[in-house]
């Protein structure tokens, strides 16, 4: 059972392998839904919309604390190299994402799902096997040439998320250097335990410049690969495992 639609302004896919329950798939859906609603910066009445607005922190929902707090413990990991804060306005987008992919995951697990897929604008939580009983595959783009599949990864129980300016254009900065643009890497792939820590870790890293495989080298869990404005890849010493072609 395979599901495509627009949410969030990117396409999301949801396959569940092992059973057809159409209630739990268009559930999935209207999750990404609320969180569009709740997070979106383009809505005017979204919570983070209303808090850039003066919403009083009294009045913010628990769940908007959580994410916010969690956005707070990146910046921290990351060396202020994670930051939310644009001009005194705040944009959890390099964060929500990827938590929005687990917390899906994560219901259809309670729900004892035993092989799903999760694809939201190209950053991925794949659990269980896939329908031909066989770990996932996943690709990597060529920066340079968007239909070209330049890695193929098989993998089990992980999250994959891609970074890079290739497709959206400048969205990623370095808040140490806001003004710069990060033009000495065209994509940084990050393979972790799971979406959450793959995504908002690959935004951080891209921020770095080459230097962010190394932080992908040194944090437990992850592993990466770039591709710089030369073409030259560059990946962590335990990123071969996931490497299926």
């Amino acid at each position: 059972m395979k599901q495509t639609k627009l949410i969030m302004g990117m396409p999301i896919t949801v396959e569940i392998v092992d059973r057809e329950d159409t209630e739990l798939l268009a559930g999935t859906f209207k999750f990404f839904q609320d969180v569009d609603n709740r997070y979106s910066t383009y809505k005017a009445d979204s919570e983070i919309s209303r808090i850039n607005n003066g919403l009083p922190k009294a009045e913010w929902s628990t769940e908007m604390r959580r994410v916010l707090r969690l956005c707070d413990d990146t910046r921290e990991a990351t060396g202020g190299y994670f930051d939310i804060e644009h001009n005194g306005r705040l944009d959890p987008s390099g964060l929500v994402k990827g938590w929005a992919i687990w917390e899906a995951a994560k219901r259809l697990r309670k729900h004892s799902v035993r092989g799903f897929y999760i694809d939201a604008g190209g950053d991925i939580q794949v659990y269980g096997n896939n329908a031909k009983r066989q770990p996932w595959t996943v690709g990597i783009r060529n920066p340079f040439n968007r239909d070209e599949i330049i890695k193929v990864l098989r993998i089990q129980n992980k999250g994959v998320a891609t970074s890079g300016t290739y497709i959206r254009g400048q969205h990623i900065y370095n808040p140490h250097q806001p003004n710069a643009s990060l033009t000495d890497v065209q994509s940084l792939t990050v393979v972790g335990r799971n979406i959450y820590e793959a995504d908002r870790f690959a935004t951080a890293a891209f921020a770095m410049g080459k230097d962010g495989v190394s932080f992908i080298e040194r944090t437990d869990g992850l592993e990466g690969y770039m591709v710089d404005d030369n073409g030259i890849a560059t990946f962590t010493s335990g990123f071969q495992e996931y490497v299926y072609a």
